[in-house]
């Protein structure tokens, strides 16, 4: 996962160009990798490995409440931009069938912006990505 290096390496830009307050880059002492677990005060979060918005994309899954948190892989009615480096539009479809998808359908998923959705109605709906 090194090759995410250079998200870190821009934090002092991204956030100078948000209006955040001014961020050092960083270097983990450790990747998240898929079937990691998270734990968030009592709440385990599931990794899973989405690649295809960027390579090393990760989405946080809890199937007690039925929850995936996904950033920008998934939109309601929309997918991830692919034009980032590394990204890449058939490897994004593939994660959203092959990786999110088997979550359930009654899995609301959070983007990283945007309103709320579930994978059901996505499936039904979503153009980029609904069953044919």
């Amino acid at each position: 996962m090194r090759f995410l290096q250079f998200w870190i390496d821009g934090l002092p830009q991204q956030s100078q160009m948000f209006g955040f307050p001014a961020a050092e880059p960083f270097t983990p002492t450790r990747w998240l990798a898929d079937g990691d677990t998270v734990q968030i005060g009592r709440q385990t979060l599931n990794v899973r490995h989405c690649p295809g918005h960027t390579p090393g994309h990760v989405v946080f899954h809890s199937p007690e409440i039925a929850r995936a948190f996904v950033g920008d892989v998934l939109f309601a009615g929309s997918i991830g931009r692919t034009d980032f480096p590394g990204g890449d539009h058939a490897t994004l479809l593939a994660s959203i069938r092959e990786r999110l998808w088997p979550m359930g359908d009654e899995t609301v998923f959070i983007p990283g912006h945007g309103p709320e959705s579930s994978f059901g109605v996505e499936r039904r709906s979503n153009p980029h990505v609904r069953d044919r």
